[in-house]
């Protein structure tokens, strides 16, 4: 059994030198430029200068460290400094001026506006996956497994420092609809449980990540230090996305239930706005957020609490990213939020077992950027994955029964008072509200103007969203 890799700063030096020697007998390598125009082609973001093109761009977002180092390796920032966010324009020329700095950061997706959230994300251009303890014997069995067909051949294989980026470009990109968000974020939970094998790392859990993850950009520092920059290397093409489910294995179910959510459509925006203009102008047009309620402190307080004595190394990061989650879904203030953050930062850094797997205030802040109303609704099953923790079932959020639900009956009546409880108007309230505006009109009509099921205009012909149902009497 593989054990997890330990060493001294210069090891791992000297592992980086080596592990870059290996890829560049049988890999190209690729420069900054080219690397980030074969994910986003030209076109993919705006002109320098030309908001008019209506484009999406990139984010890179770095975090200047200034703590003093160990060895050459930055220890984070002093104070409470902030992130600072670039945006990357068609010409890429901002990239190649954060080459030097410690600690930048990019997604291979789209955005509008300055925010890196799924709300903002247009485009999804590549799947990208970080792989830790990775040493030479982990390198050459993941180039092995890859060239063999056992795993995906990424289109790019990235040396970040202590481990390996592996890049998958995608043939066409993804829009970020929420439905399809929901659907790489598992594709991308599944093939990291293939890729993240025993042979190909030292460490024997695998650390999930979600498809909003940043990746150090290609040409700036790694944990190393300037001196070992993040290093590119071409090893296969673009895949298709739909390829990548032959990787995972059908005997599970993973499969089967990546084919279903896949498969799952809704109804596209131009026709929900012809059939149900109400809800369009609310939800689209006025971008109101569905309901939801504000949880009592408890929860925020039990989390802290879990992180203080259940984290392990490996999801650190993802313990304090949770904690912020919460605060925003509990109504802490920020300012008790950021001491209760940093307060984990010394613990949190004991724990280290090696020298470049510090736990610095550059870990806390990017966890801190979760703090962040459209992260609320974070799943709790996503939550488990990520910090490594179990959680609790139907704990109906720190309420009783009884008082949980007439909370969320009130929520959804204020709402939807036509009983739109997946966000668009029920079927029995577009049958009834047809019928008013055309009380002499026929079942066949109401069928041509709505769309709907014949069966489902029988059904709801003579009852108001009101009136109680006997699916018995028809």
């Amino acid at each position: 059994m593989a054990t997890i890799l330990r060493g001294t700063v210069e090891e791992y030096q000297e592992l980086y030198l080596e592990k870059n020697a290996h890829l560049e007998q049988f890999l190209e390598q690729v420069e900054q430029y080219d690397f980030y125009r074969e994910i986003f082609p030209k076109g993919s973001f705006e002109r320098r200068g030309r908001q008019d093109d209506n484009k999406p761009n990139g984010i890179a977002v770095t975090l200047p460290s200034k703590g003093g180092s160990i060895n050459g390796i930055a220890l984070g920032i002093e104070g409470n400094g902030r992130a600072s966010r670039y945006i990357i324009t068609d010409d890429l020329r901002k990239l190649s001026e954060l080459v030097d700095t410690d600690f930048t950061i990019m997604a291979p997706i789209s955005y509008y506006g300055m925010k890196r959230s799924g709300k903002m994300a247009r485009f999804l251009y590549a799947l990208a996956f970080d792989l830790d303890g990775v040493g030479m014997p982990q390198l050459r069995d993941v180039l092995h497994q890859m060239n063999k067909g056992i795993l995906p051949k990424a289109t790019f294989v990235v040396n970040s420092g202590t481990g390996l980026h592996l890049y998958y470009v995608l043939s066409e990109p993804v829009p970020m609809y929420p439905q399809n968000q929901h659907y790489l974020k598992e594709l991308k939970y599944s093939l990291t449980r293939q890729i993240w094998n025993r042979f190909t790392s030292s460490i024997k859990q695998p650390q999930v990540q979600g498809i909003m993850q940043g990746f150090r950009v290609v040409g700036s520092g790694t944990k190393l230090g300037k001196g070992y920059p993040v290093v590119a290397y071409r090893l296969g093409d673009r895949v298709e996305l739909d390829d990548l489910l032959n990787y995972i294995p059908a005997s599970n179910g993973e499969r089967q239930k990546l084919q279903g959510i896949m498969r799952k459509t809704t109804m596209p925006l131009a026709e929900a706005k012809e059939k149900y203009p109400d809800w369009y102008e609310r939800r689209v047009v006025n971008h109101e957020r569905r309901g939801r309620w504000t949880v009592k402190r408890d929860l925020y307080d039990w989390w802290l609490r879990r992180i203080r004595d259940e984290i392990k190394v490996g999801h650190r990061y993802h313990g304090v990213m949770t904690l912020a989650i919460y605060a925003k879904k509990c109504s802490i203030d920020e300012d008790e939020l950021r001491e209760d953050a940093y307060s984990l930062l010394q613990p949190y850094d004991e724990m280290s077992i090696e020298e470049v797997n510090r736990f610095t205030k550059d870990d806390v802040e990017a966890a801190l950027s979760m703090f962040n109303e459209d992260y609320v609704t974070f799943p709790r099953d996503d939550i488990a994955r990520l910090s490594g923790m179990p959680m609790p079932i139907n704990k109906r959020n720190w309420r009783k029964q009884k008082d949980h639900l007439r909370r969320a009956r009130a929520v959804q009546d204020i709402d939807y008072p036509n009983h739109e409880w997946a966000g668009r108007p029920s079927a029995q309230s577009l049958v009834w509200e047809w019928r008013q505006q055309y009380p002499n009109r026929r079942k066949a009509d109401c069928h041509r103007d709505t769309g709907l099921d014949p069966k489902t205009i029988r059904k709801w012909w003579d009852c108001p969203p009101s009136a109680r149902h006997d699916t018995k009497g028809g």
